[in-house]
């Protein structure tokens, strides 16, 4: 009489897992890697080709029969395989070869969904190809890191129509030749944003070296239905219509995170940027204003606005040209701040000598001051000052209870 061996621990989660399926996808990024060819094999293999592997047990073949008995259903509700894509401008491995083949052989019966998809390099003809295969309606997040022409930005259009489910669209680096009309730059937009009607889920939106942007934030914001968690808007050149529409723009009521790095304030008034802080003190989590050219009389226009957000998290303010006094204002009206949690801020103009080269004693001496006031309040998680890049490495200083430096001859 033989004796079966009792299930390992690993078999008893894959089964704990595969009896509820909602909470298995919820689990899903937290699983051991070691759960997923056992799982791969049960969620796959046998109920898709209908085989019985040796390890099954003897409820789970009698399931087995069971779905074999309901061709008619099967037929009603195409198999669904899922995946994370990463489309680049080199050829597909061979994995996503034979996966786009299998999908391509099999549409009536397979349907390959996708949850976040990222575009690397020039879209190509291929690309077309891929994003014909997917179920677009079940991609939740894209993302297009390439340096697009508007016109291709354009051509692609139609799928992202499709995306109906989409939560998160960030587009980097759209360019428009200097010979581009300002007619032609509208319609590029329209025929761009129109398929934002679509979008019932859409709730971030982030926008990287678009330069087609300035002059057209309207156009672009006023067909988004929802209202919006993060709006990241960087390194993009705006202008004065812009921030004044940004300001009164209803679907940044609700913001929890807002990016503006690299984008330049140094021609404008901040009026705009104050009241978009007003209007979001309550729900704000993280706020970027890393490298706006922020000067000492732009952020006293702030502060009052700055010290109501009482949701801050994180608060980065690095980049910017601020003197030691405006630093210590800065600080005693952020001193308040219960959540804050990461700190990013610029060393003081006074670490530097007349010629822009960091002095690493008074730098050191001048950001222990600064932490102290805000220990005086709270004791701060993560509070960094850091410098320009250092002229002969690129290496900047940081100071983060005590200055870490490059190894350059620098004045004691």
């Amino acid at each position: 009489m033989s004796v079966q061996s009792p299930p390992t621990l690993m078999e008893l989660a894959g089964r704990s897992l595969l009896s509820d399926k909602s909470r298995a996808a919820l689990d899903l990024e937290d699983l051991p890697i070691e759960l997923f060819p056992p799982l791969f094999v049960e969620n796959f293999w046998r109920m898709w080709s209908g085989a019985v592997v040796d390890t099954c047990s003897p409820e789970d073949i009698k399931k087995n029969r069971t779905l074999k008995l309901g061709p008619a259903m099967a037929a009603k509700q195409p198999f669904k395989v899922f995946i994370d894509l990463s489309l680049r401008k080199r050829p597909l491995d061979e994995f996503l070869t034979h996966l786009f083949l299998w999908v391509t052989q099999r549409r009536d019966r397979l349907h390959l969904c996708c949850n976040r998809l990222k575009i690397f390099g020039k879209p190509t003809s291929h690309t077309r190809k891929v994003l014909r295969l997917l179920q677009l309606d079940s991609i939740q997040k894209v993302e297009v890191h390439c340096t697009w022409a508007a016109s291709s930005l354009a051509a692609f259009a139609p799928f992202l129509g499709q995306m109906r489910n989409l939560r998160k669209l960030l587009v980097s680096q759209v360019y428009v030749p200097a010979y581009t009309s300002q007619e032609e730059q509208e319609q590029l937009l329209t025929q761009l944003t129109s398929q934002f009607l679509r979008m019932d889920c859409l709730r971030k939106f982030c926008a990287n070296a678009i330069f087609l942007l300035k002059g057209h934030l309207e156009q672009v914001l006023r067909h988004l239905k929802t209202p919006l968690k993060t709006l990241s808007i960087t390194n993009c050149p705006l202008s004065d219509s812009d921030w004044n529409y940004l300001s009164r723009y209803p679907n940044t009521r609700q913001l929890r995170h807002l990016e503006l790095r690299g984008t330049k304030l140094t021609d404008f008034s901040l009026e705009p940027l104050q009241i978009l802080l007003e209007s979001t003190a309550t729900t704000l989590n993280s706020l970027d204003l890393e490298d706006c050219g922020i000067t000492d009389s732009h952020l006293q226009t702030l502060l009052p606005a700055l010290s109501r957000c009482s949701q801050l998290v994180i608060l980065s303010f690095h980049g910017n040209c601020l003197s030691m006094s405006t630093l210590r204002n800065l600080l005693l009206h952020t001193a308040r701040l219960s959540q804050l949690s990461v700190e990013l801020y610029p060393t003081p103009v006074e670490s530097y000598d007349v010629w822009g080269t960091i002095h690493p004693g008074r730098c050191s001496q001048l950001c222990a001051e600064l932490t102290a006031i805000v220990r005086d309040f709270r004791q701060p998680n993560i509070l960094v000052f850091c410098t320009v890049p250092c002229r002969r490495c690129g290496y900047k200083f940081m100071y983060n209870q005590g200055l870490t430096h490059c190894s350059c001859p620098t004045p004691a």
